[in-house]
């Protein structure tokens, strides 16, 4: 990647935002261009410097991460907001997912799979930690679903790819399964999420295991 990611850093811990500015300060491809206390002033922020990446706590004093997550994915849906919180609640997972967050991550990861995080976040992947995962689906077992959006103006490559997607694919595995070009399996999943009116593949993904969208059932539709 020729370019920097830029990432701004929402949490009213000081000493936690000095850390992780030290960690990413250490990566060649990523730089910390602001940061914030609490969820007023990161939206603000975010509104003025349109980073690649937002690191969002979910628990702050004011406006809370949960209050303007979905503030952030519906006015910057250019940006991928990742949530970086203490929380393993499976209703703050299901909550901040369905928001347009495009991943949920545990303060407790290591510093590796933070950055790698990051890293495939920006590429259009969807990072859950992995002590999250049966959480999730735990969690979506127990919700009433509603009927998924517009699924039949989906085509059926769209709808494989769809059921990839609750798969926890990336871009990279979904070109390799598919034998297609990356650039063309994220024209797919743009037009997915447009067509499904949705703001991240995390969302795609959630309502997809919902209703239990498999690769063999989309093929037979």
């Amino acid at each position: 990647m020729s370019e920097r990611l830029r990432v701004l850093l929402v949490d009213d811990h000081k000493l936690f935002r000095s850390g992780v500015k030290a960690l990413l300060a250490r990566q060649g491809d990523i730089e910390v261009v602001g940061e914030a206390a609490d969820g007023l002033d990161g939206v603000q922020q975010a509104r003025q410097l349109r980073p690649d990446i937002i690191l969002l706590d979910l628990h702050m004093p004011g406006v809370s991460g949960r209050e303007a997550v979905k503030t952030l994915t519906e006015e910057l849906p250019e940006t991928r907001v990742l949530m970086l919180t203490v929380s393993e609640d499976a209703e703050d997972l299901l909550e901040t997912l369905h928001a347009g967050a495009a991943g949920y991550l545990l303060k407790n990861i290591d510093a590796e799979y933070f950055v790698d995080a990051i890293r495939r976040a920006a590429a259009g992947d969807s990072v859950v930690s992995p002590e999250m995962t049966g959480k999730l689906v735990a969690g979506l077992k127990r919700k009433t679903v509603a009927p998924l959006p517009d699924k039949a103006l989906l085509s059926a490559r769209e709808r494989e790819i769809l059921a990839a997607l609750a798969r926890g694919a990336s871009n990279k595995e979904l070109a390799r399964e598919f034998e297609l070009a990356e650039s063309t399996v994220k024209i797919h999943v743009q037009n997915i999420l447009r067509k499904l009116k949705m703001t991240s593949r995390v969302q795609a993904a959630v309502y997809a295991v919902e209703h239990g969208i498999s690769k063999n059932n989309n093929k037979n539709n």
